[in-house]
């Protein structure tokens, strides 16, 4: 029985997919499936029930999930107590972060990490909320840069810096005129926005619907930021964007907008609050606090955090 086996079989128990879980655990779907079925004739029992769109554990992988996990993390904490031990920054860290913070965010904090710890390599993971958070919790990475509040029992955090979510709009849209843009200005307005179940398209709708008491209406949804944007350029609807963006080029021939009052997302780390990050990681965290992107409103206070009290996920 392998460590990788392990984290693939929790992957495909979590996504309920082969597909999605070879993506996540950066494989392909032919190794990922016969590493599976490895584990599978070594435990000899079936783990998955195949099916036409998907999988079913087994009682066989319901006994097997939790103690994976727990197998996993020791396995983590030694790894950490030798690193440690050692007292020499290298290694991997593995972070996880959404897509609307990737690209516009970690380059810097990657660019000064690499410079200080030329020996140490950074794993970037981008998905949703749920998915990274399952992602912590079976020691999969070690910290995840998510829009606050974020609701967990087994996290602890700190918040880091405000975002403004900016109007987005193709050069000519009417509202490019306004001296002052409300947000119930874009009631009527065709949304591109992210696929449901990623939190800019649901903080999103839910600015709308609780500021503003309208519901969007969604002309297109997509699974990449940078669809998004390409669609709205092209005249198909309008959106709304992290200013952590304003800079990059996909943005540009976009016309971006405050809208009044300004509405704000808040961006923070969590990690595991029962487990000790090692050198390397708590390093490249240090690296991510003392970088503040420009504009951007820090909210970061010793000792604090904006994490909501504990609740189930």
């Amino acid at each position: 029985m392998e460590m990788h086996q392990l984290r693939y079989f929790l992957a495909v128990a979590r996504t309920g997919n082969f597909s999605r879980a070879a993506e996540e655990c950066h494989v392909s779907q032919p190794s990922l499936s016969q590493q599976i079925i490895k584990l599978e004739e070594e435990l000899g029992e079936r783990l998955f029930e195949r099916l036409p769109r998907g999988v079913a554990l087994t009682p066989a992988a319901h006994v097997l999930q939790p103690a994976a996990v727990r197998i996993l993390h020791e396995a983590e904490d030694v790894r950490r107590l030798i690193l440690q031990a050692r007292g020499d920054v290298r290694g991997r860290v593995y972070i996880g972060v959404l897509p609307t913070i990737a690209p516009y965010f970690l380059p810097p904090v990657i660019t000064e990490f690499a410079r200080r710890f030329p020996r140490s390599e950074v794993i970037v993971q981008e998905d949703t909320t749920v998915r990274l958070l399952a992602q912590i919790d079976n020691a999969e990475i070690d910290m995840a840069l998510l829009s606050f509040p974020v609701e967990a029992p087994f996290l602890a955090g700190q918040p880091l810096f405000d975002d403004e979510l900016l109007l987005a709009m193709p050069d000519g849209h009417h509202l490019a005129r306004a001296a002052e843009i409300p947000l119930t200005d874009l009631a009527g307005e065709d949304f591109i926005l992210l696929r449901e179940g990623h939190c800019l398209s649901d903080q999103t709708e839910d600015f709308c619907r609780e500021s503003a008491a309208f519901c969007p209406r969604v002309a297109c949804r997509s699974a990449q930021m940078e669809t998004v944007l390409a669609m709205i350029r092209s005249g198909l609807g309008i959106s709304l964007v992290p200013a952590l963006a304003r800079n990059a080029p996909s943005v540009g021939g976009l016309i971006l907008r405050s809208l009044t009052p300004a509405i704000h997302r808040s961006i923070g780390l969590v990690w595991r609050k029962n487990r000790n990050l090692c050198l390397v990681a708590r390093a490249f965290r240090e690296c991510i606090e003392a970088i503040r992107p420009a504009g951007s409103a820090d909210v970061r206070k010793p000792k604090a955090s904006r994490i909501r009290q504990p609740v189930p996920v």
